[in-house]
């Protein structure tokens, strides 16, 4: 997904492993943890950890951010996607509860089928189902969720998925129901009945709908940006306290009724989410696993450093889920500013970024691969191309004879925007681009505001460090994402961190979007992510795993691949729920 799918990117400093120790051979990296072995990360890959939950207790979630939306509207980050639409509220459709490659599976939700189209897929209506309700008891209607996808036009409340604004017919100029104005193009003929009138064939419009774009919110419950303390529950937990970057508490939703619902489980009688924790800290309780956080979980990846820790010890290694979060990382470059205008400029950052030291900051071959192509490898048939050839390690006398054509033969100054958690990755990629004389100046946001801050794009810096991920798997889902100028926002701008406005590569687009037959626009996805890649907008680095340390009393574990390896909220629970503090 978005990601976004995109990622609220976890904690990660430089460090050189024991196991999965990186060389600087230039060459590109395997999978593995130890030269010519196994990689000691993924022995729990594609499994559920720790048998079947039994119900109740206390689910313990440790963080070192706070949330960046929970407002359906507004929540397009991968962990809080998992989060909400697992535990607080239903989408149209949803994806199946289940490891490896069946997380990826879609299953009706609200909805009693996956849609239907017409029209030649430029109409498509579902039917919701009897029997759900709110958490007062009142029911889901269709007009709550045509209400909620309105709502996301709003300019109070940016930072949401945008598949309705690029489909919807009608939906240009469109700024939400304020003053009771509406998208004739969604149509509620009943309570229980939604039509989408799309301004061009789109086939995979039910994936779309998997965003809490497509949740249902009652308009006498909407409270504008304040939605995101609160939002109203249609899923099996309500919200009982959020105090903003100290604690979330969420309690059952005692009139969700699990007949409605057969994806998620609702194991645990509570779920208390703990911020502003230390990323070491929350590291060393897991892997200790002592006392309460037996019955605990972390919010944010493993750290790097703390791999020494993990991979060697069994015990700890049987609790390691470390899922591909299917999520490219990317040096977004602001093409719109100079020196950043000439590409000769950005293809000298690709040649002098040293990927291997990025790779090496961030735990090494156990826990990342190095990345040569925009979309992940599941886009492309398994396997990344490397078109461009260049070094891991880069090639510094390129990079300098490009920038010497390009008229900065001392290089140039310039900043770089990352999440804190990213600080050791920028380190390692300043370092590197110094190496050509290009001087990079970091500057690091909070994960929580860090979208926020990049989505300014008046005011934000010429570099930004971010990731991308399909909100399921089609090359339609990543690159018009990042890469289609037609869809930039001055405020909440998102995916297009580079501000690429090309009118071929537009015009490309939406050649292959028109494509009835998959597998031709598959490979010309695929095409397209090797033409934009030689005009050098963004670079790309690392294709991550999500590696988890839960603790001892956790059942039902397993990292949900559609939810960039995050842990799968729908079915996780506790072994012995009477030792977890409930």
């Amino acid at each position: 997904m978005n990601k976004q799918t995109r990622i609220a990117l976890a904690a990660a400093v430089a460090a050189t492993l024991t196991l999965g120790a990186v060389g600087c051979s230039g060459e590109k990296h395997a999978s593995s943890g130890r030269p010519g072995g196994k990689n000691p990360a993924v022995a729990n890959v594609g499994k559920i950890v720790g048998g079947t939950p039994v119900k109740g207790g206390t689910l313990t979630v440790l963080s070192n951010q706070d949330f960046t939306h929970l407002d359906p509207a507004r929540n397009w980050v991968m962990n809080d996607m998992d989060f909400g639409t697992r535990l607080l509220y239903r989408t149209l459709v949803t994806y199946k509860a289940s490891p490896g490659t069946g997380g990826s599976e879609l299953v009706p939700d609200l909805a009693t089928d996956l849609g239907t189209s017409s029209n030649g897929a430029r109409t498509w209506t579902f039917h919701l189902k009897q029997g759900v309700t709110y958490e007062d008891g009142t029911p889901v209607t269709a007009q709550d969720v045509k209400y909620n996808v309105e709502r996301s036009f709003s300019p109070d409340l940016p930072g949401g998925a945008d598949y309705a604004a690029r489909y919807l017919t009608g939906a240009e100029g469109y700024q939400g129901p304020a003053q009771g104005k509406h998208l004739d193009s969604i149509k509620t003929p009943d309570d229980h009945t939604i039509v989408f009138e799309l301004r061009k064939p789109f086939a995979e419009f039910p994936s779309a709908t998997v965003m809490p774009t497509f949740a249902p919110v009652p308009k006498a419950q909407d409270t504008g940006p304040k939605y995101d303390n609160r939002p109203f529950s249609s899923g099996p937990y309500k919200v009982e306290s959020y105090q903003r970057n100290k604690q979330l508490v969420l309690v059952r939703n005692t009139h969700w009724d699990a007949a409605t619902d057969p994806v998620r489980k609702a194991y645990p009688d509570r779920i208390v989410v703990t911020m502003g924790l230390k990323a070491t800290q929350i590291d060393d309780r897991m892997i200790a696993s002592q006392g309460a956080d037996a019955s605990a979980v972390s919010w944010g990846a493993l750290r790097p450093e703390s791999a020494p820790k993990v991979l060697p010890d069994a015990e700890v290694r049987s609790r390691l889920l470390a899922e591909s979060t299917n999520c490219t990382d990317m040096v977004q470059m602001h093409t719109g500013r100079a020196p950043f205008t000439d590409v000769r400029v950005r293809q000298a950052m690709m040649y002098a970024l040293d990927k291997d030291a990025v790779l090496t900051s961030s735990g090494g071959p156990a826990f990342n691969d190095l990345s040569t192509a925009y979309m992940p490898a599941t886009l492309f048939g398994g396997k990344q191309p490397d078109t461009l050839r260049i070094p891991a390690t880069g090639d510094v006398a390129k990079a300098k004879e490009l920038l010497k054509e390009a008229g900065k033969p001392g290089g140039f100054e310039t900043k770089m925007t990352v999440s804190t958690g990213d600080k050791g990755r920028a380190e390692a990629i300043q370092e590197s681009l110094a190496k050509a004389g290009i001087k990079v100046t970091i500057e690091t946001v909070d994960p929580s505001a860090f979208y926020a801050t990049i989505g300014d794009v008046k005011n934000r810096t010429d570099l930004v460090y971010s990731g991308w991920c399909p909100d399921y798997p089609s090359g339609s889902t990543f690159l018009p994402f990042v890469f289609d100028g037609r869809y930039i926002k001055d405020k909440g701008n998102s995916g297009n961190h580079s501000i690429f406005r090309d009118d071929a590569t537009m015009k490309r687009m939406d050649e292959i979007a028109a494509m009835t037959d998959a597998k031709a626009a598959d490979l010309a996805w695929q095409q397209l992510d090797g033409d934009i890649l030689a005009k050098a907008p963004a670079i790309p680095v690392l294709v991550r795993r999500w590696p988890l340390v839960i603790g001892k009393n956790i059942a039902g574990a397993y990292g949900q691949t559609s939810f960039g390896g995050q842990l799968d909220y729908a079915t996780i629970g506790l072994k012995n729920p009477s030792t977890s503090g409930n």
